[in-house]
Parts: structure tokens; C-alpha cells; sequence
């Protein structure tokens, strides 16, 4: 997933990548729906989510989307994809092994990235400052928050779980704001504005899991 990512950061504008990848946990939100209330939260999300795109800006739109690469385009919605199944068979592995999930999961990735990030990294690969700051990233960037999540999806509907995670790019938008002094249009607090309202409406009138007997 995280490489499909990053191959398509490399081709296309960092807002339209996020917003394409958005597609898989609300195609998971979709599909787990059985009532119109469910509808109406991944409507707004949807809504959010188009509003926090740079297609959304009347101004720029027609410079961002000019030349759109149409392989970082499908990288996005594969890494969208990727993402939507995570979802479904992280949370089957999570109620089963719980806490080694995380563990084997990233082993597997390891294998799984290293042809691909070897080469590049070589050269750094003696530099303390360089692989202290490797270390940082990949615990709060991997393995810490594919743990956390291992416990919600063991204990929280995918559905449920596909709205939440819209929060993030309200989230991004906002830290980029306090942090990078990056402006926010009226569009972009209106798109913030609508996914947190549509993820913590799902959260609030998420139907409680039935418990399983004995």
C-alpha cells in the first residue's frame, strides 16, 4: 500500500493523491452500509473529502489537474484499493492474533520493501543522524500506528473504522495550517467542516457488535 503510494506521490500533486487513495476505506464504509443513515455520513465524507481536493479550487484547479499523470492516477486508486483491503482482513488477523499481527505484518513488509528502498538507502546507511531519524519515522509512520490500529479493528465495525480514518486529511489540512503556515481556503474549512461531522456521526450512531455467545 505504502509503496503503490509513494510511487504515486512521485507523479501526481499530494492533495489529488490523498483523495484517491480516500476511495478504499469509504468503498469499505459503502459496502458495510444497510441503512440510509450510514448513506448520508459517507455522502458527506465524500463531499469532505472532494472539497478538500485541489479539483475543488475554481481557481487553480485547471493548472493542478492539466497533465495529470494517468499512471499516478491509477497508482493512487490501487493504493486506495490496498488500503480498503487492509481494512477488511487486518481486522479478521487482529481479532485472532491481536498484538503479533502488527508484528508479523511489518516483518513481512520488510521483505517485501527492501528491494526496493536498498539501493537508495546504501549510501546512508553509516550516517547515525540519518538512521536515527529512519528510526523515528518508521515507528511513528508504521510500526506504532499499524498496532493501534490492529486493536481498534479487533474491537470496532470496518465500516465504522473507514469513516473515522477520513479524518485524516482534515487532520493534514489543519497541521499544515498551525505547523507549515500553509492557507486554507473557504472550500478547504468547508470540506474539513463535513468529514469530521460525517466521521464522528458514524462513530455516534454505530450499531454496538453483537457479542458472540459463550
Amino acid at each position: 500500500m505504502n509503496l503503490i503510494f509513494y510511487a504515486a506521490l512521485e507523479r501526481i500533486p499530494l492533495g489529488i493523491c490523498v483523495a484517491l487513495e480516500f476511495t478504499g476505506p469509504l468503498f469499505v464504509a459503502m459496502l458495510g452500509s444497510r441503512r440510509l443513515l450510514d448513506l448520508v455520513w459517507m455522502g458527506l465524507a465524500v463531499a469532505g473529502i472532494v472539497l478538500l481536493s485541489p479539483f475543488a479550487d475554481v481557481n487553480h484547479g485547471a493548472d493542478v489537474s492539466r497533465g495529470l499523470d494517468p499512471v499516478g492516477v491509477l497508482l493512487a486508486l490501487a493504493a486506495g484499493g490496498c488500503w480498503g483491503l487492509y481494512i477488511i482482513f487486518a481486522q479478521k488477523a487482529g481479532a485472532e492474533l491481536g498484538a503479533r499481527t502488527s508484528a508479523y505484518g511489518m516483518a513481512i513488509a520488510a521483505l517485501v520493501a527492501l528491494p526496493f528502498g536498498f539501493t537508495a538507502a546504501e549510501p546512508y546507511l553509516t550516517d547515525p543522524n540519518v538512521m536515527a531519524g529512519a528510526v523515528v519515522v518508521a515507528l511513528f509512520s508504521s510500526a506504532l500506528p499499524f498496532w493501534l490500529e490492529m486493536m481498534v479493528l479487533a474491537r470496532m465495525p470496518a465500516k465504522v473504522y473507514g469513516m473515522i480514518v477520513c479524518l485524516e486529511p482534515a487532520g493534514g489540512a489543519l497541521t499544515g495550517f498551525l505547523f507549515l503556515h500553509e492557507s486554507l481556503s473557504a472550500l478547504q474549512c468547508a470540506g474539513i467542516a463535513a468529514v469530521i461531522a460525517a466521521a464522528l456521526g458514524a462513530a455516534v450512531t454505530a450499531r454496538a457488535p453483537v457479542p458472540s455467545p459463550g
